[in-house]
């Protein structure tokens, strides 16, 4: 398996630039802004915007992988500095604190990478590994039950995502997010 070249600096602020510029973009959900025009608005050269995002559903996916990367850093910055139970609680309210902030750029980015599932596959997985690893620490404190595992909650997560655009939305996305850490709760046997 082959690295890819590090960036120039020139090359890296260049690709960071229109990074900036697409998450702006997707985020207000700009279906009809031609291609080319996201290096104009960066301020770059097109060959430059061709050069690092050969498609608007590459650039997509650069974006998206930004985001999971971030999310995936929160976790552990949270594993880091927070009981494990309250690491885990952080992370799942501050996803649904995420989408909130972030409802045209993942709109947009689910829209542009439909078809891309490869991206959505690693992208799920990278989240699935760091939701294990907050899981597998509360657990290990006994804090929450062992019994439990990451597909659960990643399909709950799926299912606020999938919903967050209905009427009330948000305040019951909370609620699921309450309900999963209440199912996580370890509960000593109740008595015979």
């Amino acid at each position: 398996m082959t690295t890819a070249k590090p960036l120039r600096a020139d090359a890296r602020r260049n690709r960071e630039a229109l990074l900036a510029k697409a998450r702006e973009i997707f985020e207000a959900g700009d279906f009809d802004l031609r291609f080319d025009d996201f290096a104009r608005l960066a301020g770059v050269g097109v060959g430059t915007l061709y050069r690092h995002f050969p498609t608007r559903e590459a650039l997509a996916e650069a974006v998206y992988r930004e985001e999971v990367a971030t999310l995936c850093a929160h976790a552990r910055d949270l594993r880091a500095t927070l009981p494990p139970d309250e690491a885990l609680a952080a992370f799942l309210r501050g996803f649904v604190s995420h989408l909130h902030a972030h409802q045209g750029l993942a709109r947009t980015l689910a829209t542009l990478m439909a078809t891309r599932s490869g991206a959505l596959a690693e992208g799920s997985e990278a989240l699935a590994q760091a939701i294990g690893e907050l899981l597998a620490a509360a657990a290990e404190d006994g804090t929450i039950r062992d019994d439990v595992g990451v597909g659960p909650v990643m399909m709950a997560l799926h299912g606020i995502s999938a919903a967050y655009d209905r009427p009330g939305g948000p305040a019951d996305a909370d609620g699921v997010i309450s309900l999963v850490l209440d199912g996580l709760r370890h509960r000593p046997p109740s008595p015979a």
